[in-house]
């Protein structure tokens, strides 16, 4: 079990990037959130088995979400977490 903080910058809000991190969260069983940062950039926390299709499929550009670059550092597990959620 593994947990990642990802930082996404580009086009990331207001073009569904956080409901998209929802449903690739979900399709791929991982728990953790989402949240919009003020300076225009989304943070993400992800814990699962495999992150790493999650983490492919969060960098491909769909409709007007583009993602320009990212950072991305290993965390503490966060046990018994049951879901991905939105973070306000």
């Amino acid at each position: 079990m593994k947990r990642y903080f990802i930082v996404y910058e580009g086009q990331v809000q207001g073009v569904g990037f956080r409901g998209t991190m929802i449903s690739l969260a979900r399709k791929h069983d991982l728990t953790g959130y989402v949240r919009n940062l003020l300076n225009g950039k989304v943070e993400v926390e992800v814990q699962g088995e495999d992150i790493d299709p999650f983490l492919k499929d969060s960098l491909s550009d769909r409709y007007f979400i583009k993602v320009k670059d990212y950072s991305i550092k290993q965390i503490p597990v966060i046990e018994n977490e049951k879901q991905f959620t939105v973070r306000f």
